[in-house]
Order: C-alpha cells, then structure tokens, then sequence
C-alpha cells in the first residue's frame, strides 16, 4: 500500500511546474524605493523632531539611494516637517530645563546634530546669562544637599567638574560655587582662600 502524503504537506506542495502562489506574491510585491524612504523618516519623527542630517543618517543606514533620500528630504524641508531653526530652539529650551546644560555644551550637541551656525547662534541667543547663572546656582545647591559630609577640597573639585561637564565657563562656575561654599559654616574659610580670578586664566589657558 502506497503512503499518501498527509494534507498539510499536500497542501504545501505545489503542483509540477507551479510557483508556490505565497511566494509569488511576496515576489510580485516590490516596495517603492520612495514611500520606503518616507516611512523611514515618519518613524523618525513620530519619536521627536529631527534635523535634516538626523534624518539623512537614518536613511543611509537603511541603504536608500542618495538621491532619493534627497528628494524625500527636500520636499519634507518645503512642507515644514524638517525645521533645522525650530528644532535648534525646541532643542536649547528642553536640554537646558532638564538637563541644566549651559550654551557651550548646546552648542556642540547642535553642531553634532547638524545645525547650522546661524541657527544654533539664534537658538542660544535666547537663553540669556542670568537665566544661565540662575540654572548653575540651582545645580550646585541641589549637589550640596546630598554633599553634606564631603570636605570642602573635595567639594569644590565635583561642584566645578560638574558645571564644566555642563558647558559652563570656566569664571561663572567658580564663582558660583565658592559663593555657595561661602554660605556653609563648614566651608567658608575654605571658600575665602579661591581665587577665582587666577584659577580662571588657569582653565582658560589649559582650554588654549
């Protein structure tokens, strides 16, 4: 007696000479080069604004044509959907709120986005000095309430370190944080002996 096969292979084999309809439907299917494209900027956009060479990168990397990229870009740049200005703006607005980064720190974080310089310069026009000052002091305090066994030597060097990870200037930050240590029974000898004017030149020189 000949074993027949079961139905499910049966049904899996198609007949001599034919392509299996499942796959010559997925074969008949191309994808246009153009919408693949789109979809891979939209999927970018719908996580947070991008900028022009974000979006660029992405598209590289998922192998599209240069050209075709440059077409979906530059029509995305005519609807609006790409604003290199407004991001760079967006961008100083929330980096500086949530993460207390000062204008030099931003400024490197636009570049690398790709921003212009007229656009980055714009942007950071719009966080004045004060506001910047105001945002170290508030760093340095929060730090300190969770410092309060730490030496005043040790102190001063994690305050500084800190707001120069975060962009700030070499004179702003020492100033800040020896006018804070100033207010501590603990330190205020300590803060007595900086000389922020000399230890400034020094972190200007060292920059040069």
């Amino acid at each position: 007696m000949t074993n027949r096969p079961r139905r499910a292979e049966r049904d899996s084999v198609p007949p001599s000479g034919l392509p299996n309809r499942s796959s010559a439907g997925r074969e008949a299917r191309s994808v246009d080069p153009r919408e693949a494209a789109r979809e891979i900027c939209l999927q970018q956009l719908a996580i947070r604004p991008r900028t022009r060479l974000e979006l660029a990168t992405a598209l590289r990397r998922r192998g599209v044509d240069e050209e075709i990229a440059g077409e979906i870009l530059d029509r995305y740049d005519d609807v609006g959907m790409i604003d290199d200005a407004a991001f760079a703006r967006a961008w100083v607005t929330s980096r500086h709120h949530s993460k207390g980064l000062a204008r030099r720190a931003l400024a490197g974080e636009l570049r690398r986005k790709g921003v212009g310089s007229e656009d980055v310069t714009t942007a950071l026009d719009e966080l004045d000095s004060g506001t910047e000052e105001a945002t170290a002091r508030a760093l340095v305090n929060r730090r300190l309430r969770g410092e309060s066994s730490a030496k005043p030597d040790a102190l001063f060097r994690r305050l500084t370190g800190m707001l120069a990870r975060k962009g700030y200037p070499a004179g702003l930050a020492l100033r800040v944080v020896k006018e804070a240590l100033a207010e501590r029974a603990d330190s205020a000898e300590f803060a007595g002996d900086i000389d922020v004017d000399a230890l400034a030149d020094a972190a200007t020189d060292a920059e040069d």
